[in-house]
């Protein structure tokens, strides 16, 4: 199996003024095909950045991807570096052209410039991508034994030649490995603390058997990995210690699936034939964010309604004055009253109510930044929990989310 390298050029990845993702969902698509990835380099947008890199790359991987520097100005470089690196010259792609000139004239509905035209010149020692979502083609090189592919940076467009153009090559020029996962999430302990609970559990994995803690905001992923190329004695292996990982995290286990936290919640709304609706504040509506995100969630999620101000909670979700003006925003008192508000304003069989203080302004000595209170039920039952985060603004709201849509997680299992 051939190793891969991933380069992504750009100033604008090496000041954080934009994230880096596409060599993470290139990493993730190609581990699903059975690829491995040893390598991610980001490099200016500079000629001898672009060469060095190139040359670099080519000691540690069969394959190089590079993704960015491929647009029509005068500062992507990539094109006409990638065409002196492999001593070619510049020619018009006539295939290219008329893609360009379908997408300004039909898709765009805009005027094509000599700038945009230029786009359809690559170097003539490239095997030609065409790009169907956009200008820029990819360019597919070799040389010394390795296979050099070269992407727009623009997600979208990379997206659709790493599943069109790219993922399928490889598969038929190279031999790849099939590779096992196996993903629980657990909520409620520490990494190190987890750590220290499958301490010989871990110990004990037979040396095909690899394990991974993956910690986010609140969660550990614990993942089991193994190739499938080894014997059947292996994958027996495999599944005995998954469900030996399960019982050890039993307390803390929310999924023995690769699923985040939101998809776990909507599929028990699904299995169970029920609607959620969400009232928050100081989540600015990122609960309802994170469940919208999940394709078809209209079948189980009515919406939602951000109270930020006690005018809105009031108003929207019949909240009594004289219990904010009593306990404050942030209080049991006053997620209580948002929650049946929710259930009546979206007609949903449960909801979600989140009060709390972000910071970094706003606490008190009693209700310091990071109190939030959180209510989830529905009309016979609501429950409630006091939270205290203590970290910034950002990761304060999604722990905020992950916490709220946990504690409605429990409350849909335990009173279905």
């Amino acid at each position: 199996m051939p190793d891969i390298s991933i380069i992504t050029i750009g100033d604008e990845l090496l000041i954080g003024q934009v994230i880096d993702t596409n060599s993470a969902w290139m990493a993730q698509e190609l581990n699903k095909e059975g690829f491995n990835v040893i390598r991610r380099v980001a490099i200016a947008d500079e000629k001898q950045s672009i060469l060095t890199a190139l040359s670099e790359e080519e000691k540690h991987a069969a394959i190089i991807l590079i993704t960015g520097g491929l647009g029509p100005t005068s500062d992507d470089i990539t094109k006409p570096t990638l065409c002196q690196y492999f001593n070619g010259r510049m020619k018009l792609n006539e295939e290219a052209l008329e893609n360009v000139k379908y997408l300004f004239e039909k898709v765009f509905k805009k005027p094509v410039t000599p700038i945009n035209l230029k786009q359809a010149e690559v170097p003539d020692c490239c095997r030609v991508l065409q790009n169907k979502r956009g200008t820029a083609p990819g360019m597919l090189f070799e040389k010394n034994n390795a296979v050099f592919i070269s992407l727009p940076g623009v997600p979208y467009e990379m997206q659709g030649l790493m599943l069109a153009e790219v993922i399928p090559f490889l598969k038929e020029k190279f031999t790849a490995a099939q590779i096992i996962h196996k993903t629980l999430l657990t909520v409620g302990i520490g990494e190190s603390a987890l750590a220290e609970k499958i301490k010989d559990f871990e110990s004990a994995l037979p040396e095909s058997i690899k394990l991974a803690y993956l910690p986010s905001y609140g969660m550990v992923r614990l993942r089991l990995t193994t190739k499938a190329e080894f014997h059947e004695k292996i994958r027996q292996d495999m599944d005995f210690a998954f469900e030996e990982l399960k019982k050890l995290t039993a307390e803390y286990l929310v999924t023995s699936n690769d699923l985040q936290m939101q998809e776990v919640v909507a599929e028990i709304l699904t299995l169970q034939n029920k609607t959620l609706a969400t009232a928050e504040s100081c989540t600015g509506g990122y609960i309802a964010h994170l469940l919208t995100s999940i394709p078809g969630s209209s079948k189980f999620f009515n919406g939602s309604v951000v109270s930020y101000t006690n005018q809105a909670k009031e108003k929207l979700l019949q909240v009594q004055s004289s219990t904010i003006q009593q306990f404050g925003a942030v209080s049991e008192n006053t997620v209580k009253e948002m929650l049946p508000g929710a259930l009546k304003q979206l007609d949903s069989n449960y909801a979600i109510a989140v009060s709390g203080i972000m910071g970094p302004d706003g606490g008190t000595d009693e209700k310091p930044v990071g109190t939030v209170w959180v209510a989830v039920g529905n009309s016979q039952k609501i429950i409630t929990q006091k939270f205290h985060f203590r970290f910034n603004r950002l990761q304060n709201i999604h722990l905020t989310a992950l916490n709220a849509l946990n504690l409605l997680r429990k409350f849909l299992l335990e009173n279905n």
